[in-house]
C-alpha cells in the first residue's frame, strides 16, 4: 500500500474554509475520529483515507494513550492493541501526513501526557510539518495552556477544547476563548461510545456557547448513526463521530473488510448530515481566530 507521505501533496484547506464552504452548501460538517495504530499503522491510515472517501470533511486522528479518561470500551480496546503493537507519537504524523495528502484537514487528539514528554513546541512543530490543522486536548485545562497557546499560535494551529452540559456559562466562555478553528460540545455526560444522545439536552448546550463564542460549534461523543448525525447537523455546525468508525474496524474480520465497512459508514453519515436542514447557511461563523 502506498502511504500518504509517498503520495504527491495537495494544499490542505484550513478549518475555516471547510466550515464556510459547507455553509455554502447549506449543511454542517462531518468530523470522523480513528486512532491511528489500529487495526495497523497501514491499516488505521487506509482507514482515515477510507473515511475521506466516503465523504468525511476532517479527520481526528487519535493518538494512543495508555489511560484514556474520556474514551469508551471500543476505543480503549483499539488504542490498547496499538500500544501493544508499539504505535507511537511519530505514526500519528505519519497518519496525519497521508491525511493532508488527500487534500482533507487533519486535527490530532491527544490527552496531554504525551505531548508534554514529546515536547510541547517540538510537537507544534512537527504537527504543523506533517500537515496538521490542530490539535483537540480533552484533558488540557484551556487555563493552562500558556505554552500550547504560543507553541499553536507559531505555527498557525487550531486548538480545540471540550464543553460539557454541566459548565457554567462564565467555563463556557472560558472554553470558548480558548479555542481556535472550533468548539468541541459534548453531546453526553460520559465516556466515547456512550448511547442517549438526547438532541434537545444537546440544543441546548449549543444554544449557550452560540451566546460567548461566533467560532462554529461542533457535537461529538454519544453519536452512533446516521439518523442521529442528521438530527444534530440541523442545529450544530458539525457533526464529529469516533466510537462507532472505531466499532466497524474492531467487528471486521479482517483490515480489508473493516476500511470497506468505515467507507460505507461514512458515505452513510455524509449523506446524512447532506440531507439536514442546518443552520449554519445564514450564519457568519466558520472563522479560525
Amino acid at each position: 500500500m502506498v502511504t500518504g507521505l509517498e503520495k504527491r501533496v495537495r494544499p490542505v484547506p484550513q478549518l475555516a474554509d471547510v466550515f464556510a464552504a459547507a455553509r455554502a452548501e447549506r449543511r454542517a460538517v462531518l468530523i470522523g475520529y480513528l486512532p491511528v495504530g489500529y487495526p495497523s499503522v497501514r491499516g488505521s491510515v487506509a482507514a482515515m483515507e477510507a473515511m475521506v472517501e466516503g465523504g468525511v470533511d476532517v479527520v481526528e486522528v487519535g493518538l494512543p494513550h495508555s489511560d484514556p479518561v474520556l474514551d469508551g470500551p471500543a476505543i480503549r480496546c483499539a488504542v490498547e492493541a496499538a500500544l501493544r503493537a508499539g504505535t507511537c507519537v511519530a505514526h500519528g504524523f505519519e497518519a496525519v501526513g497521508a491525511v493532508a495528502a488527500t487534500g482533507t484537514p487533519a486535527v490530532c487528539m491527544s490527552y496531554w501526557n504525551p505531548i508534554a514528554r514529546y515536547g510541547v513546541e517540538r510537537f507544534a512543530d512537527d504537527l504543523a510539518s506533517a500537515g496538521g490543522c490542530g490539535l483537540i486536548a480533552p484533558d488540557l485545562p484551556p487555563g493552562d495552556m500558556e505554552g500550547w497557546r504560543a507553541a499553536s499560535d507559531r505555527n498557525g494551529l487550531g486548538r480545540v477544547f471540550l464543553a460539557a452540559h454541566s459548565s457554567s456559562q462564565e467555563r463556557l466562555s472560558l472554553i470558548s476563548s480558548a479555542c481556535r478553528g472550533f468548539v468541541y460540545a459534548t453531546g453526553v455526560a460520559g465516556v466515547s461510545g456512550s448511547s442517549g444522545l438526547v438532541p434537545a439536552q444537546t440544543r441546548r448546550l449549543v444554544a449557550r456557547l452560540r451566546q460567548v463564542t461566533d467560532l462554529p460549534v461542533c457535537v461529538g461523543i454519544g453519536i452512533s448513526g446516521a439518523e442521529q448525525a442528521a438530527q444534530v447537523a440541523e442545529f450544530a455546525d458539525g457533526v464529529i463521530v469516533g466510537s462507532a468508525f472505531v466499532r466497524r474496524l474492531l467487528d471486521a474480520p479482517d483490515e480489508r473488510t473493516g476500511i470497506r465497512a468505515v467507507r460505507d459508514f461514512a458515505a452513510d453519515l455524509a449523506a446524512a448530515v447532506r440531507s439536514a436542514p442546518s443552520p449554519i447557511a445564514n450564519s457568519s461563523r466558520g472563522g479560525y481566530s
